[in-house]
């Protein structure tokens, strides 16, 4: 079989795989309804209750599992290429800990209890805020080794705010509210959470797909890309909004979930060949079918201590980090 018709089927198989997952992660959860009920009621329109947990309950966390590991899988490929470093992952730009901030500040303010949509507002003004920053310090013409430094002291900056935060709560119980927040979920989120976050992570997508050539150009150099006709600075601002964008929406909805960026798009590049560009597609589908089936495991584990989603994703991701860090000290020797 040719690359090209391996690539294909690998794509066909993520694809597969992410249905069926997303289709568990609506049959499963602790009502114990029937296949057919549950998939009956998807579609009803009397409002029964069995329609409501479908519709309102497990729906919604579904949608969001898929579009927060796509996003988060996407994004890290996207990093990765550009920076052309198998160890960059989205957080790298300050975008998640700078949208945890925001969402910290509507809690420790009190306007997360009087508006609940305060919380992820709040949270992509974060984000917003953090690329703003990033590309300040950067620069237009920015270095890949600059925008990291940059990423680096903006995510510093905002973490140290979180931690001020939530050193000066008002109370234990907005604290202990502030630290399971930024342990990452999706339990108990709506379509509403879903219709203000997926737009954004939608044009990010766009922006990220956009420079998927020039991705495969710059495994060439810098200077053989832009030969090429790629210009750099506006592929540059299009990994960096488009992740921020789309990161920024993810982490508003659902918390800081992490690794996931970072441990997709190194276990598929050997799958898609030295091709940037397809390690973009199946990286995303990689990612919604890795985040699914991290929260069908939350659910099953441990279904009434609710185990945080970022906590599984952290206890898988960081040995395989620390294994990736040797590997690469294996390969400079």
């Amino acid at each position: 079989m040719t690359e090209r018709g391996r690539f294909f089927l690998l794509m066909a198989l993520l694809t597969g795989l992410v249905v069926v997952l997303f289709v568990a992660s609506l049959l499963i959860g602790p009502a114990g309804l029937g296949i057919s009920a549950s998939l009956s009621a998807l579609f009803a329109a009397d409002g029964d209750v069995v329609a409501i947990v479908m519709q309102e309950i497990r729906l919604p966390r579904a949608i969001l599992g898929a579009a927060i590991g796509a996003t988060l899988g996407l994004s890290g490929a996207a990093m990765q290429g550009y920076l052309r470093n198998p160890l960059a992952e989205p957080g790298l730009l300050g975008v998640s800990a700078s949208a945890s901030l925001g969402a910290v500040m509507a809690i420790y303010t009190g306007l997360s209890s009087s508006f609940p949509l305060a919380l992820p507002l709040m949270a992509l003004g974060g984000a917003l805020v953090a690329v703003v920053f990033v590309r300040l310090l950067a620069g237009e013409s920015a270095t890949p080794i600059s925008l990291i430094l940059a990423g680096v002291a903006v995510s510093s900056l905002a973490g140290a705010l979180t931690s001020l935060v939530l050193n000066l709560s008002p109370n234990p119980f907005a604290a202990l509210e502030i630290v399971f927040w930024m342990l990452g979920s999706l339990k108990d989120r709506s379509m509403t959470h879903v219709w203000l976050s997926l737009p954004f992570m939608v044009v990010g997508w766009i922006m990220l797909a956009q420079v998927a050539r020039a991705l495969d150009a710059l495994t060439l150099g810098e200077v053989t890309a832009a030969s090429l006709g790629f210009k750099l600075s506006r592929v540059q601002a299009l990994v960096v909004l488009g992740t921020a964008a789309s990161v920024g929406a993810a982490t508003a909805v659902a918390g800081a979930i992490g690794f996931i960026g970072l441990i997709v798009p190194h276990v598929l590049r050997p799958l898609v060949g030295s091709h940037p560009s397809r390690l973009l597609g199946a990286s995303a589908l990689g990612g919604a079918a890795v985040l699914l089936a991290a929260d069908i495991a939350v659910r099953v584990i441990a279904p009434e201590r609710d185990l945080k989603l970022g906590v599984l994703t952290a206890l898988v991701g960081a040995p395989f980090f620390l294994w990736l860090i040797f590997k690469t000290r294996r390969e400079m020797i």
